[in-house]
């Protein structure tokens, strides 16, 4: 499983010109489901995503993770984060998990970061999103459950 995080001044996501879901400060987290990801990877992560010290304290370092600073988070289903590019001019996505596999840990892995008290909104699974988002920093980090 990997979750492309990215620190947001804020987020919101479009489906049909309607607006689905937005969040102030915090983070957008694109999330890819693997072929063979299990709950427990999407555990791994969401622990992870709400605990990563990726916010600035005010020295500026990074010391604060989103629990810390009280972010929302917008997840995002992004099977697009498991391309493989290393052939041809058409990406493969032959390692991204089925979608009968893939919306269940997605919902799940939901489930498990709105266990952490952070006010969390999605998407839609699957279908054709608008994202918008205003990147604070830049701050952009990936995590993938299979290198713990």
């Amino acid at each position: 499983m990997r979750a492309l995080l990215q620190r947001v001044q804020s987020g919101s996501v479009s489906v049909g010109g309607e607006t689905v879901a937005s969040i102030r400060q915090g983070l957008v987290i694109l999330l890819g489901v693997g072929d063979g990801d299990t709950p427990n990877d999407a555990d791994y992560l969401a622990v992870k995503c709400a605990n990563l010290r990726i916010f600035t304290d005010a020295e500026d370092k990074f010391n604060l993770s989103a629990l810390d600073v009280g972010a929302e988070i917008l997840v995002i289903s992004q099977f697009t984060l498991y391309a493989d590019c290393r052939k041809g001019r058409r990406p493969s996505f032959i390692e991204a998990a089925d979608p009968a596999v893939s919306e269940p840990l997605y919902e799940y892995f939901v489930e498990q970061v709105e266990k952490t008290g952070l006010r969390t909104a999605t998407g839609r699974f699957g279908a054709d999103m608008l994202v918008a988002i205003n990147n604070d920093g830049p701050v952009t980090v990936m995590v993938e459950s299979k290198q713990k």
